[in-house]
């Protein structure tokens, strides 16, 4: 969850535990379920092998509007909350409002996204400042772009090109399918697929585990941000 210790951001490590989903692709295991479903994960983290924490990821939903919401802490040091709601129109995600906070030591920020046209419009503020931005595709806050990911493997209709909001623009968010791997975590032992985010700068690497069993549930994800790392790991499915 959190961590402006050792220079990695506290804004990252919440963003890892959401966006832990965000990185998927279509695994060559059918499943009869070809939507997504509510849940409940809890999960343990490490930074930098130092800071221990917790977080619990949740999915609801009621009628056809979904509210997913993630909570980390590092217990004395820092917090971080992320929520987004969106609906579902045929098999396209369409987010409405996501809001991600952080406190470290005391100090927080918070970032506040609403859409409008069907996603392609975004007010974006943070510290006060407000963007408004356009896009062209559907652009997502972390979670809502998770649950598109995630439908999108579902349904076989991964891309690997999606559109995420950052605080002052839209940014476009590639992934790539490594290979399908068997993992265990303290939840257990699991059959996943294994996806790495694409980043522009070489000294950054973001991989998930994604279990198929599990309507593509991440499992596991380390991130190395040019040497800090940040290591989730599932402990439990209720």
């Amino acid at each position: 969850m959190l961590n402006m210790l050792k220079n990695i951001k506290s804004s990252k490590i919440a963003t890892g535990i959401g966006l832990a989903a965000a990185a998927t692709v279509a695994s060559s295991v059918s499943l009869a379920s070809t939507a997504l479903a509510p849940s409940t994960a809890d999960y343990t983290f490490t930074v930098e092998n130092k800071y221990k924490g917790t977080g619990t990821r949740t999915l609801t939903k009621s009628g056809n509007n979904w509210t997913y919401k993630v909570n980390a802490r590092v217990a004395g040091v820092a917090t971080a909350n992320q929520s987004s709601i969106f609906s579902l129109s045929g098999n396209t995600i369409i987010p409405s409002k996501a809001s991600t906070s952080y406190r470290l030591f005391g100090i927080g920020r918070t970032h506040d996204m609403s859409f409008s046209n069907s996603g392609k419009r975004v007010s974006s503020t943070y510290r006060g400042k407000t963007h408004n931005l356009s896009s062209s595709a559907v652009a997502y806050d972390d979670l809502s772009l998770e649950a598109q990911i995630r439908q999108d493997l579902l349904t076989g209709k991964f891309t690997g090109n999606y559109y995420m909001v950052k605080k002052d623009k839209i940014e476009k968010t590639p992934f790539r399918r490594v290979g399908n791997v068997k993992i265990t975590v303290p939840a257990g032992t699991y059959d996943t697929v294994r996806v790495d985010r694409v980043h522009d700068d070489k000294d950054r690497k973001t991989s998930f585990w994604l279990a198929p069993s599990l309507n593509y549930l991440p499992i596991k994800m380390v991130q190395d941000d040019d040497g800090k790392v940040i290591e989730m790991a599932l402990t439990k499915v209720r």
